[in-house]
């Protein structure tokens, strides 16, 4: 029996292909770690979906090390995952399971979308960033406390660089969508438009923006526009899941399994979780409300003076440096 399954847990998605990356991912890891035991499993739109993969994992294994392979923490991982292997645990009473924190969108993620920056930038032959928006594109969600990492990663990417606008759209759920931010740089003068879509593998949502940035081109006919890829089988996400196994090794894990936003969701009406069908019916809102969140990676404070519909202050914290030459 081997002591330790790790559990990596997935979204899922109906995609042809995209569980397939995430399984493509998880075999490079092994070849990273031959003696560890990892297995994998999906929120949604699997085979094998959480409940099962726990099950699986606690069949030959005196711990189970469940890793979300998630970037935001909303509902999924606040209050899933912990309802999930909380039943485990009764039904595996044997097996000591643990939560560790999922990826998040701090700095590893921030150097991969500032490279893809740097990389569109390139393709349109450097133009003038003071005319050149850029739009952060994340999946969206009811929670407010997803929605503001989103926002805070937004802030840093601004503060990194030299563009006036760096602004945050979602796919679906929260607002503002794609159309809007794209209307308004264009009134504000931005020539070029960038894209970055901060999804980890390829999705239905995925598919759905390349198919609206293609509408947006014939409707800005003298806007160019750039598109960057999803992300997920870069050598830093996999830094970034070894470091997560450090953590647990450490005890730093989803505090109390994700008790305190059980507890903040039960206390401000909120604990109606993520659903499948992405279908909230919420109306446009405030997206970045204040919420607990673990913000343990910070990007550092870059003296940038504030565009106009810049995203809200960033927090002084340190935070790595990407070298441009102001």
């Amino acid at each position: 029996m081997n002591p330790k399954t790790i559990l990596l847990v997935g979204h899922g998605t109906r995609f042809p292909g995209g569980n397939a990356e995430t399984e493509a991912f998880a075999a490079r890891w092994r070849i990273r770690h031959p003696d560890w035991r990892i297995e994998t499993c999906y929120l949604e739109w699997d085979a094998v979906l959480l409940d099962s993969g726990l099950d699986h994992a606690a069949a030959e294994a005196d711990e189970v090390l469940v890793l979300p392979l998630i970037l935001n923490a909303a509902g999924h991982v606040k209050q899933e995952i912990p309802a999930a292997v909380a039943a485990a645990r009764a039904r595996h009473p044997r097996v000591h399971f643990r939560i560790g924190r999922h990826l998040g969108v701090g700095p590893v993620v921030l150097g991969l979308l500032q490279q893809r920056l740097d990389d569109l930038m390139a393709d349109l032959a450097m133009p003038d960033p003071r005319t050149t928006g850029v739009i952060l594109l994340g999946r969206g969600s009811s929670d407010p406390g997803a929605n503001g990492e989103l926002a805070r990663l937004t802030r840093w990417l601004y503060e990194a660089n030299d563009h006036d606008l760096v602004e945050l759209a979602f796919t679906a759920v929260a607002w503002p969508r794609l159309e809007t931010l794209v209307q308004r740089q264009v009134r504000l003068g931005m020539l070029n438009i960038g894209i970055l879509p901060v999804y980890l593998f390829a999705g239905r949502l995925t598919e759905r923006i390349a198919a609206q940035v293609e509408w947006l081109r014939t409707q800005y006919p003298r806007i160019r526009f750039g598109l960057t890829r999803h992300f997920g089988f870069e050598a830093p996400i996999h830094d970034l899941l070894d470091a997560r196994v450090v953590d647990a090794a450490a005890d730093r894990l989803l505090d109390c399994d994700g008790c305190q936003y059980r507890q903040w969701a039960i206390g401000t009406g909120h604990g109606h979780g993520h659903a499948h069908g992405h279908a909230h019916g919420h109306g446009p809102g405030p997206a970045h409300a204040a919420v607990p969140a673990h913000p343990p990676e910070q990007p550092h404070h870059h003296p940038h003076s504030p565009g106009p519909g810049q995203p809200g202050t960033i927090a002084p914290e340190a935070a790595p440096h990407h070298d441009h030459a102001h």
